[in-house]
C-alpha cells in the first residue's frame, strides 16, 4: 500500500485566502501567512487553487503563489486559470511541484500533452469532478499525467475501476470512520480540502490513528531512543542546526526529552529553552519554523545535527544564521571551493554594486546601460562558449563559462533573482 499523504488547500481569489471553490467568504487577508500557518502542523503537501479570471489577477496571484512556496517547508501544487502552456510554466516557475490542469474544461486536455513533454508527466496533476469527463479523455491523462485530483469524493470507486492511478481527494466534511476507509482504498494517494485544514492541529492523532490501523503514512521515525544519548551536566542534549541545502550552520540549541520526542512526532524543531526554562518550538511566536530534513547523531551520541528547511529568519537579531560575529579569519591563498558559496559571494557584490555604485566598475557601466545591453553580452558570451568548446582544451570554455554565469548573474540582479530560486527550480527537476 503506498504512503497516503495529507494535503492542505488554500483558496485564492482576489488575492485574499476563500472558504473554497464555492464559497467566497474570506477567510484571511494574508494567504501567505495563512499557508504557512497551514504547513506549521504536520502537513506533507499544500494544493493552491488560483480563482482568477484575468490575467492581471492571475500576475497578482503567481507572486503570492511564489511568496508561499518560498514559505513553506512542504511541496505545493499549483492549479490557475490554465488556457496555455505559459500558464502551467508560470506555475511551476512559481516553485510549485506540480501543476493541476482542470480537464473539465476542452483545451486543457488539447495543451495535456504539449505540457507533459515540455516539463514531464511527472509534474502534471489532472482535476475532475466527473467520472464520465476522465472516461472521455482516460488515454490521454494516464499518457500524460501522474496523479488525480477527484473533486468529488463520491467517484473514488468509480475512479479506480477506470484506472489503477493514484488520486487525492477533496474531502470538505466527513466522519472519521469514513476518512479511514477511504484511506483504505489502494489507489487513494491522500487527502485534501477543508476537512484537511480544519484539522491541522489533530493531524498527529490522526496519523497515529492510521498506524494503529496498518495505513501508511508519513511521518519520521526515530531510530534511537532518548536513553541512548549521552546527555551534558544539565541533562541536555547540544543541537547544532544546518540550512539543509547550502550546509550553512544556523544556530545551536539544546534539547530535553520532550523536545526530542515533540520533534519527532511534529516534524519541526523543539528545544529546551534554558533561560525560560521551558520547552520552545522554534517559530512558533514568528513563524520562522524549522522543518525537519534529518538528523544525525555524532559518534560519542552526545551532539545531535539537524538539517533543516528554515523559514525566514534562524536568529532572534533577524539574521539568516547566528553564526555572523567574525572573531578570526586569517589571510589565505586558498579560494572557496563550495560551489554555491562562491556563487553567492559573487552574487552578493554584484548586488552591492547595484545598490551602491562604485566609479569604474563594468557592473555598474552594465546596470546603467540597461537589460538590452546585458542581454547582449549575456548572448555574445553564450557563443563564445560554443566556440570555445570546439577547440581540444576546456581551459578556453572553463574561461568563458565563467564570463558567461557573471553576466547572467547580473542578470539575475536586474530582475530580482536569487541563487536560492534556481537552486530550487533546479532540485524540483
Amino acid at each position: 500500500m503506498n504512503i497516503k499523504k495529507f494535503i492542505a488547500s488554500l483558496y485564492l481569489y482576489h488575492e485574499h485566502a476563500i472558504l473554497e471553490l464555492s464559497d467566497q467568504t474570506i477567510v484571511d487577508t494574508d494567504p501567505v501567512r495563512l499557508a504557512a500557518n497551514y504547513c506549521s502542523g504536520q502537513v506533507d503537501g499544500l494544493i493552491v487553487f488560483d480563482m482568477s479570471q484575468t490575467d492581471q489577477e492571475q500576475e497578482a496571484a503567481l507572486d503570492i503563489l511564489k511568496e508561499i512556496c518560498q514559505s513553506v517547508g512542504v511541496d505545493v501544487y499549483g492549479s490557475s486559470n490554465v488556457r496555455r502552456m505559459e500558464d502551467v510554466k508560470k506555475i511551476l516557475y512559481a516553485g510549485c511541484k506540480k501543476a493541476i490542469i482542470n480537464i473539465e474544461i476542452p483545451s486543457n486536455v488539447q495543451i495535456l500533452q504539449e505540457v507533459s513533454l515540455k516539463f514531464g508527466k511527472d509534474k502534471i496533476i489532472c482535476a475532475f469532478d466527473k467520472v464520465e469527463t476522465l472516461k472521455n479523455v482516460l488515454e490521454e491523462v494516464q499518457t500524460y499525467s501522474s496523479l488525480l485530483l477527484d473533486m468529488n469524493v463520491h467517484m473514488i470507486r468509480e475512479v479506480a475501476e477506470l484506472t489503477t492511478m493514484p488520486q487525492i481527494i477533496q474531502v470538505h466534511q466527513l466522519a472519521l470512520n469514513k476518512l479511514l476507509e477511504i484511506l483504505n482504498i489502494s489507489e487513494v494517494a491522500g487527502l485534501t480540502g477543508n476537512t484537511i485544514n480544519q484539522n491541522i492541529s489533530h493531524l498527529p492523532d490522526l496519523i497515529q490513528l492510521c498506524k494503529e490501523n496498518n495505513i501508511r503514512v508519513s511521518s519520521l521515525e526515530a531510530r534511537y531512543e532518548w536513553s541512548e544519548f549521552k546527555l551534558n551536566s544539565d541533562g541536555m542534549l547540544p543541537v547544532v542546526v544546518q540550512d539543509y541545502q547550502t550546509g550553512e550552520v544556523l544556530m545551536v540549541a539544546y534539547m530535553n526529552e520532550e523536545a526530542y520526542v515533540n520533534t519527532i512526532k511534529t516534524g519541526k524543531m523543539t528545544y529546551f529553552s534554558r533561560s525560560r526554562q521551558s520547552l520552545w518550538l522554534k517559530g512558533d511566536t514568528s513563524g520562522h519554523y524549522q522543518y525537519v530534513k534529518e538528523l544525525s547523531a555524532d559518534c560519542d551520541m552526545d551532539t545531535l545535527l539537524a538539517k533543516v528547511h528554515q523559514v525566514g529568519a534562524a536568529c532572534h537579531t533577524g539574521a539568516y544564521s547566528c553564526f555572523f560575529n567574525e572573531v578570526v579569519n586569517p589571510e589565505s591563498n586558498e579560494s572557496e571551493t563550495n560551489p554555491l558559496k562562491v556563487f553567492q559571494d559573487v552574487y552578493d557584490v554584484i548586488l552591492d554594486r547595484k545598490m551602491n555604485p562604485k566609479e569604474g566598475s563594468y557592473t555598474n557601466y552594465l546596470f546603467d546601460k540597461g537589460i538590452d545591453k546585458i542581454l547582449k553580452k549575456l548572448g555574445e558570451e553564450a557563443t563564445e562558449i560554443v566556440i570555445a568548446a570546439k577547440n581540444p582544451n576546456s581551459n578556453e570554455v572553463v574561461y568563458e563559462m565563467s564570463d558567461f554565469l557573471y553576466h547572467m548573474m547580473v542578470l539575475m540582479a536586474v530582475k530580482d533573482v536569487s541563487w536560492e530560486e534556481v537552486i530550487r527550480e533546479l532540485a524540483n527537476r
